[in-house]
């Protein structure tokens, strides 16, 4: 028995049409930035990942058109544009949301409360992963790692830090960006559209007022080890297994880190919560 192309999901209609040019004003406008990126680089084609962030700032994704565009300025075919553009996640192949929320359920993150936060954010949002909401604001993620362990379970806007999230505190949050309301970071700039973050990611710079000076950096967690590079010391801490009935040491006064501090943070396993079982209001 033979199965046809169509029962395979293979398509044998004709070939895609060419991509849509843009206007003619926002081509100008857009070549003019793409100039001035790849006058930074002594090989043009290194130019291609800011001038995929480009066209991602001008759509919120890299469509076909943005392709064709990079290929073009940069002499290259859109078949060797479209490996880069789909390889990396960064590169978003479809309509998104103003805000990228993206939780972290890597082993850490997941194990902190970040499995938890991720299906509660579904069933709060009405979406799946990778969906946005109805009103186009917020697309949300699952993530592989935001290279933030110290302040696990972590949440991401648009690369931007949430550190120590629970499953309450993150619903408040997509909450406050659907609703337009002032949102900051735990670590970083203060927050701006996917596409606005796209810009910067290209190069060009955050001429908004402020926003440089309060980009900050690491978290006292992150920085331990360059503390133990330079020679100085921390208070030594001995941790004993869970119901050995040992003595623990004094704590530190300063707290690093969800590992370390009283955090309320999710409970992914119900046996051994890391925070409050209960949600706010219960």
């Amino acid at each position: 028995m033979t199965t046809s192309s169509s029962e395979q999901g293979v398509s044998l209609g004709m070939p895609q049409l060419p991509a849509p040019a843009y206007p003619d004003d926002v081509r100008a406008r857009l070549e003019a930035d793409g100039r001035e990126i790849i006058a930074r680089y002594p090989d043009s084609r290194s130019a291609l990942l800011p001038l995929l962030h480009l066209v991602q700032a001008e759509e919120g994704h890299v469509t076909r058109t943005g392709q064709q565009f990079c290929a073009d300025l940069l002499e290259l075919t859109t078949a060797e544009v479209a490996a880069v553009a789909t390889f990396y996640s960064m590169y978003r192949r479809r309509p998104s949301g103003d805000y990228q929320v993206g939780v972290c359920t890597n082993t850490l993150c997941a194990v902190m409360g970040g499995d938890a936060i991720f299906e509660s954010l579904q069933e709060h949002l009405g979406v799946g992963n990778g969906e946005t909401t109805d009103d186009g604001k917020v697309t949300l993620e699952h993530i592989e790692c935001n290279a933030a362990c110290d302040f696990a379970p972590v949440v991401m806007v648009n690369w931007e830090f949430f550190d120590n999230q629970t499953p309450a505190s993150a619903r408040r949050l997509v909450d406050d960006l659907r609703a337009g309301a002032p949102v900051e970071p735990t670590r970083g700039a203060p927050m701006c559209t996917f596409k606005e973050t796209a810009r910067i990611l290209a190069g060009f710079p955050d001429e908004r007022p402020g926003a440089v000076e309060a980009s900050g950096g690491a978290g006292p967690a992150s920085l331990v080890g360059l503390r133990l590079a330079r020679g100085e010391t921390a208070p030594a801490r001995v941790v004993h297994p869970r119901g050995s009935g040992a003595p623990q040491n004094e704590p530190p006064t300063e707290h690093l880190g969800s590992h370390d501090a009283p955090q309320d943070t999710s409970a992914s396993d119900p046996a051994h919560p890391a925070g409050p079982v209960a949600e706010e209001g219960e």
